[in-house]
């Protein structure tokens, strides 16, 4: 088949008086095909070359189903589709999924790089809703990154108020086995109550908490979210990566699914600032990081009020916890303590604690609380000696509760 270049060429060269044969010579072409194109009005057709089938195309339904769905990072899809039996590379990839990603605009911003064990950034990120015990709740990811080596560390919760903030802050010094000089922050209330250009002031009970670690907290200026934008890049990577994967819907599976990707993905990819994963700065960067486990950590105290039933117990998530005989009818306080115990008071001391029940087991009861009533024949307690007559104790056997004392917490 003669290309159009050819065909034009031939076309020329007889308008410019070459005969046929001269034609032939030059171009190689059969002296009757040079006649036949040089009668045809009509540029020849072209022969459709049928195209190679690219390795991406039984994949190419599966990834705009999931672009669909708002997952458009190729690292990601990459992964996927490479578990599903995709061979090739991530060029292809890249250039199928390009036309559907919106590039962001970048703003110039200059960057401050702090020695190690200098500073972290601690940020929050709003990530959608997840199920909590059963329940759709608004989901938070605390996150927190040392500046040096850039190691991270991630924790998704149901609340951003004061106790999770600082319970959040023990679990990531247990992450990285030691604290910062100092944290920079932006202006959340739950850390910065006041801010002006002639004082800033932290909430007393948080610079107390870090404080206990030896931490200086630092705030940005207002509206200035650059300022701490190293950990403000971790959040985005955070969404576009992590978040991008597949998770069951519940907020127990994400955190057991952000460890592992900690560990073995955020963490261990070279950054493009420093040339090093965050896994092996750290190495360099932990020595200069301030102890945390030499000290016990520090008390958060979560008050609430319960109402002891007839036959002495208080209700705390679902489970029943006993106390003293003399307090039935009475409110007392509660809190749950960080070493995952339940402490119950009355006015003026601790009157009951019991490890936090999991598993089936209802109640947990100990036996002492019931010490000096008295039992009827059948081995039920009395309330003879209960302070007030106006009060009445459920009746039970003794034998159930011997049955129950220290039941089963798994």
């Amino acid at each position: 088949m003669i290309k159009i270049g050819e065909f034009i060429m031939i076309r020329e060269l007889f308008q410019k008086g070459w005969s046929i044969t001269a034609i032939s010579k030059e171009t190689g072409f059969d002296p009757k095909t040079i006649r036949k194109y040089i009668k045809s009005e009509e540029l020849p057709r072209m022969k459709k070359v049928p195209s190679k089938g690219s390795k991406l195309d039984p994949f190419k339904d599966y990834l705009e189903k999931r672009m669909k769905e708002g997952t458009t990072n190729c690292t990601v899809l990459l992964d996927e589709i490479i578990s599903m039996g995709y061979e090739g590379k991530m060029t292809i990839l890249r250039d199928f999924i390009r036309p559907y990603r919106v590039r962001p605009k970048k703003q110039a911003t200059i960057r401050y790089e702090t020695p190690p064990g200098k500073q972290a950034q601690m940020d929050w990120g709003h990530i959608g809703k997840f199920a909590v015990d059963g329940e759709i709740k608004d989901i938070y990811a605390f996150v927190i990154l040392l500046s040096y080596s850039r190691l991270k560390y991630v924790e998704f919760t149901d609340s951003m108020d004061l106790e999770t903030l600082m319970k959040c802050h023990m679990n990531a010094f247990a992450y990285f086995n030691g604290v910062p000089e100092q944290i920079l922050y932006d202006n959340m209330k739950t850390a910065v109550i006041r801010h002006s250009p002639v004082e800033i002031r932290f909430n007393r009970k948080f610079e107390e908490f870090l404080a206990y670690y030896g931490i200086v907290p630092k705030a940005c200026k207002p509206h200035r979210p650059q300022t701490k934008g190293k950990v403000e890049n971790v959040v985005g990577y955070l969404k576009k990566n992590f978040l991008q994967r597949k998770h069951e819907p519940t907020l127990k599976a994400l955190n057991e699914d952000v460890r592992v990707w900690l560990d073995q993905v955020a963490n261990r990819k070279v950054h493009q600032t420093t040339l090093e994963s965050p896994h092996n700065r750290f190495q360099h960067e932990q020595k200069h990081l301030m102890t945390s486990n030499t000290k016990p950590l520090f008390p958060i105290h979560h008050w609430e009020i319960r109402k002891v039933s007839k036959d002495c117990f208080v209700s705390y998530l679902g489970k029943r916890y006993s106390v003293p005989f003399r307090y039935v009818g009475q409110e007392l306080k509660i809190k749950e303590t960080l070493d995952h115990h339940l402490e119950i008071y009355d006015h003026y001391e601790c009157v009951a604690k019991h490890p936090i029940m999991t598993g089936k087991v209802r109640d947990h009861i100990n036996l002492k609380h019931y010490k000096g009533l008295q039992t009827t024949t059948d081995g039920l307690p009395t309330h003879s000696r209960l302070q007030s007559p106006d009060i009445e104790v459920e009746q039970r056997s003794l034998q159930i509760y011997e049955q129950l004392e220290g039941g089963d917490q798994s």
